[in-house]
């Protein structure tokens, strides 16, 4: 899990591990302890990437944004991606 993470690292996103299987990342929306928050959970052989808007609870399902695989670095690199071209509104 640390070498996804390591390897998704992005300037305008903190990134680390949610619940166990869990990569979470956060972003300021600018209201006050409510974040954009996008995590990649294990499914089958690679990992679901959700997106929560501010508010929402991320201990319920969230908006499926994405999949990726691959080896760690590569998922981290696909996650990379994902955080940097979702647009948030």
């Amino acid at each position: 899990m640390q070498r996804v993470i390591d390897a998704a690292r992005s300037p305008e996103w903190s990134i680390g591990q949610g619940r166990p299987g869990q990569v979470m990342a956060t972003k300021d929306s600018g209201q006050i302890g409510l974040p954009w928050v996008i995590t990649a959970e294990r499914a089958g052989k690679g990992m679901r990437v959700s997106l929560y808007r501010p508010g929402d609870d991320v201990n319920v399902e969230g908006d499926v944004i994405g999949d990726i695989s691959g080896n760690p670095r590569e998922m981290g690199r696909q996650l990379r991606a994902i955080l940097e071209e979702t647009a948030l509104d």
